[in-house]
């Protein structure tokens, strides 16, 4: 059997979730893992007894014997420094989301992997939700006709949001509602995105960091399908769960209604009344199961090294994401739609926001 050294980097939730992973692998020959806070490291080392554990980054890069790296570092900031090294050094690089901060660095990114001929992806687990995968399987067989209308709502609770908001500015369309513009871009390939026109409303956390508490956002594809996207991250405390979307799909032929809230499992206590567990994002693992989509998706990236098989999700296509909820974010300063793929103004006027934002904080 074929057999791989990797790394994670950053060994907070995803990435905790992804050493845990890789440590039962019979696909990887030893685990390396890297975090800069000495508690956590500790923590994770115990759970996956790594082969090293280490509190600087350049030690993975400087081991030639690691050949496939999975980076889960926050703040987001620091994706494009520690992928790029990584990339320089010839290893195979899964990337949380987002790609990158600037254009730029994800251009260099992409022409990095390439030139090196290393394998790059990008970790927007959504695909891996079966019911997501389900989709994607009907639109391809044509069971719906020609797809008119695809409408995602995805919101959070107010604790997970606030966790999130804290550490870096970022808009709900850039941190959650990336997730189904990727998934939905891929269900209606070859289409891709003209135009965009986003708005958004102030609530909780506007004192956070400045953020809306929502965005929705109308995106009009080349063939004329209409998508809308919409993420918040406000749900009480009180809401039972961590996660909750709905997924909307028309066509001519057919409708495709998806409800992926988690209410199919309920859990009653004393202690926290009612709970719809299992409801993350990433998913967790349960008990000798992964319950989500996280686990398969590391083992996924695994195999696609080991087999030379293509990626999942293109970084290509991680760059026309990006391009779209930036998109977003201008269309609700500006109140008005923006055409994609996005003109030397628009860039400018990105740039603007983000320079403005930055220095608000």
């Amino acid at each position: 059997m074929k057999q791989v050294e990797v790394a994670v980097i950053g060994t907070g939730w995803c990435g905790g979730i992804r050493a845990e992973t890789l440590a039962h692998s019979a696909l990887v020959d030893k685990l390396h893992i890297c975090e800069i806070r000495p508690d956590r490291l500790e923590e994770v080392r115990q759970l996956t007894n790594p082969a090293t554990a280490t509190l600087d980054y350049q030690d993975i890069v400087r081991n030639d014997a690691i050949s496939v790296v999975y980076i889960s570092t926050t703040p987001e900031q620091t994706h494009y420094p520690i992928a790029r090294d990584c990339l320089r050094a010839g290893k195979h690089v899964l990337l949380e989301k987002p790609i990158a901060m600037e254009f730029w660095e994800a251009d260099d990114l992409i022409n990095l992997a390439s030139q090196n001929g290393v394998k790059f992806t990008i970790g927007y687990s959504q695909r891996f939700n079966t019911k997501v995968a389900y989709a994607k399987k009907q639109i391809a067989s044509g069971a719906l006709g020609r797809v008119v209308n695809v409408m995602v709502s995805r919101h959070l609770s107010r604790s997970l949001g606030k966790k999130i908001a804290s550490r870096v500015r970022l808009s709900p369309a850039v941190m959650e509602s990336t997730h189904d513009l990727d998934f939905v871009f891929w269900m209606l390939e070859p289409a891709k995105p003209v135009r965009v026109y986003s708005q958004g409303a102030y609530g909780y956390m506007k004192d956070v960091n400045g953020s809306y508490d929502c965005m929705w956002s109308t995106v009009t594809m080349d063939d004329g399908t209409l998508v809308v996207v919409g993420g918040g991250w406000n749900l009480p405390p009180s809401y039972p769960n961590f996660c909750a979307t709905w997924i909307e799909i028309t066509g001519t032929e057919g409708a495709l209604m998806l409800d992926d809230t988690h209410r199919d499992k309920w859990l009653n206590t004393m202690s926290e009344g009612t709970r719809y567990p299992m409801s993350t994002m990433p998913g967790e693992q349960v008990d000798h199961v992964f319950a989500g989509q996280m686990g398969p998706e590391t083992l996924h990236f695994l195999e696609c090294v080991l087999l030379d098989k293509p990626v999942m999700v293109a970084p290509e296509h991680a760059r026309m994401v990006m391009e779209t909820y930036r998109a977003a974010d201008l269309s609700a300063e500006l109140n008005e739609p923006v055409d994609l793929p996005l003109s030397n103004s628009a860039l400018a006027a990105i740039a603007d926001m983000t320079q403005a934002a930055s220095a608000g904080q």
